[in-house]
Formats: structure tokens, C-alpha cells, sequence
């Protein structure tokens, strides 16, 4: 049922196609999920469900500009929980998920455009924390704090390390800041700005134990044809400053 709704809502919100992505997929728009995950994508009104223009957010407005040009119809929607969004990509041919990291294990999962922007893996502490790590072996005895199906949470897990996961990562920001959670594994500068979104802040970065980058994740059955003039229409974005100056957009305010 959920599926077919978001199918028929693409329908009636899609952008204008052009006559190139026509031939390529005859009136086919792409179905792009996401989830408020601050600054890259969020709902205008902090809900966990909001479609096309209702959506704000560094990845967002970088999509827009990236298939405005490209000339390629699609529709947004904002969901949760990401479980089943990212799940939903994988199943249907139309779809794509953003912002996900790119990492190995995925690799093969989806077809790529991108990158989008960085997002740093931390662990944030309070600030009167008196916690110092250098390695995250040594965080294998506090209490983490990650977020379920995150490719953060994930990786931790691979790793030996047993973190205490919740449904939404700016949950995490309130039990680390109630002492619930030693620690919390997030992303920089996703974790700070979650955590400004429920009215705190003072965290410490007390490790930086990865560097990801961002994508738009498309099902694999996305024509190649489609991928290479998003790319390509990114990459000219970027060229020209565009995707610098929406960043700046966003960060500077916050």
C-alpha cells in the first residue's frame, strides 16, 4: 500500500521531463526518498513526513539543482524510518534514497550519484565528559549511543562494539546530554546540528574514526544513461561554485 502510494504521488508531483530522459525511460519520474537527517535533508516542519517543496536541506537543494538541469522528472518524499526507505530503494526500479553513505559493502547495492557532501564518523561526549580516546577499541567500554540501521551503528557492531541503538539520532543527543549514554556515535556535522534541533549543544569530538561521503543511492535498474547525466549535471554544479554556496547556506546559520 505504501508503495503504491508513493508511486501515484510521483505521478502527480513529477517535474517536467525532458525528451532525452523520455527516450531513455518513457514516463518514468524517479521516486526519491529521504529522512530528516540535518543539514542534508529535513522536513520544513520537523514532522517525519513531508513531500517535494516541504523539504529543506543542503542534499536537497542540491538534487533540485542537480535534476533541474539534467532535465530528469522525479518527486521527493520524506519518511521514517530509514530501514524502510533504504529498503524500498533496493526494491523497486524507480527509486533512490538519499543522502547514504558510500561505503564498501554497499558498493554493489545501488548505482551512484555523487558525492554530495562529507559526514565525519564521531564519537561526541558532554563537555564535562573527562573521557579520551584514541582509538575506537578503546571506546568498547562505555555505553554508545548510535542510531538503528545507520551504516555507523552498523559498522560498530562489525567491530565487536555492542552500541545502544534508538529509532531517531536526535534521541541520542538527549540521553547523552541526561547521562544515559557515554557516548554517542554520529555524524559531523549531522550529530551538532541534530542536537541544536532539540536545544542543546556543548558536546566534545573525542574521537574521529572515519571519513564518508554522501550520495544518492539509485536502484540498480536506474538506466546508466540517467545516472551519467546526473552525474554529470552534479559535477557542473559543483564546477561552478553552486554546490559550495548552498553548503555555506546552511552552515553559516547554524
Amino acid at each position: 500500500m505504501f508503495k503504491g502510494f508513493l508511486l501515484s504521488l510521483a505521478a502527480g508531483t513529477m517535474c517536467l521531463a525532458s525528451s532525452a530522459y523520455s527516450a531513455q525511460a518513457p514516463g518514468t519520474p524517479l521516486v526519491l526518498l529521504t529522512e530528516n537527517f540535518p543539514p542534508y535533508n529535513m522536513a520544513k516542519n520537523g514532522k517525519n513526513f513531508a513531500q517535494n517543496q516541504n523539504l529543506e536541506g543542503i542534499a536537497v537543494e542540491v538534487l533540485r539543482e542537480t535534476f533541474k538541469r539534467a532535465g530528469i522528472p522525479y518527486s521527493m518524499t520524506l519518511r521514517f524510518p530509514w530501514e524502510r526507505i533504504y529498503n524500498l530503494t533496493l526494491e523497486n526500479p524507480d527509486y533512490g534514497v538519499f543522502v547514504t553513505a558510500r561505503v564498501p559493502e554497499r558498493e554493489a547495492l545501488f548505482k551512484w550519484v555523487g558525492p554530495i557532501g562529507p559526514d565525519d564518523w564521531v564519537l561526541l561526549a558532554r563537555a564535562d565528559s573527562p573521557i579520551e580516546l584514541t582509538s575506537l577499541e578503546q571506546a568498547g567500554k562505555y555505553r554508545i549511543g548510535a542510531y538503528k540501521s545507520d551504516v555507523i551503528a552498523m559498522s560498530l557492531e562489525r567491530q565487536g562494539l555492542k552500541p545502544v541503538i534508538v529509532l531517531r539520532d536526535q534521541d541520542n543527543a538527549r540521553k547523552l546530554q541526561a547521562g544515559q549514554i557515554d557516548l554517542w556515535a554520529t555524524g559531523d556535522p549531522a550529530g551538532r546540528f541534530l542536537a541544536r534541533q532539540v536545544g542543546i549543544s556543548g558536546f566534545k569530538t573525542v574521537l574521529r574514526f572515519n571519513k564518508a561521503q554522501l550520495y544518492l543511492a539509485l536502484n540498480k535498474e536506474v538506466p546508466d544513461e540517467v545516472v551519467s547525466n546526473l552525474q554529470a549535471a552534479l559535477d557542473q554544479l559543483r564546477a561552478e561554485g553552486i554546490v559550495d554556496k548552498i553548503r555555506e547556506k546552511y552552515l553559516s546559520i547554524h
